[in-house]
């Protein structure tokens, strides 16, 4: 995602450096995140994905979602689930957020995350703490 894609008040905010070294890539689609992350380079030993690269293409997109959702404040993530369904180990997965609640104070995501073939190989939940936006 380039910085001209975001809106505007979320120009700044970059993917950071683990995203970035984990090849995750980032579209918006209306207020959803789509995140997209490939397998190879993010392996556990047994050559599969490695679940907490799911944990972290998940806490990406979901973190993006909140911060869309949530003009002029900064999300941080307070609590984060992944449950896994089944192993990848080739190719593309793909998250999307569903937005569970947004309120003043939280906002929360069920984050489905399919491989190549649209299996669904894990199910994330993670929340966010809505703070004022650092100045």
């Amino acid at each position: 995602m380039t910085g001209d894609e975001l809106p505007e008040g979320l120009r700044q905010i970059p993917m950071g450096a683990l995203a970035e070294t984990m090849g995750i890539e980032v579209e918006l689609d209306g207020t959803e995140v789509i995140g997209r992350m490939p397998v190879a380079g993010n392996t556990q030993p047994y050559g599969i994905l490695h679940g907490g690269a799911t944990a972290v293409l998940i806490e990406s997109i979901g973190s993006i979602a909140s911060a869309v959702a949530s003009p002029g404040r900064f999300p941080v993530g307070i609590e984060l689930s992944v449950t896994h369904h089944r192993s990848a180990k080739s190719g593309i997965v793909t998250g999307r957020t569903e937005l569970v609640h947004a309120g003043r104070t939280l906002i929360s995501y069920v984050i489905p995350v399919h491989d190549d073939e649209g299996r669904r190989i894990a199910t994330g939940r993670l929340t966010c703490l809505l703070r004022d936006a650092i100045r």
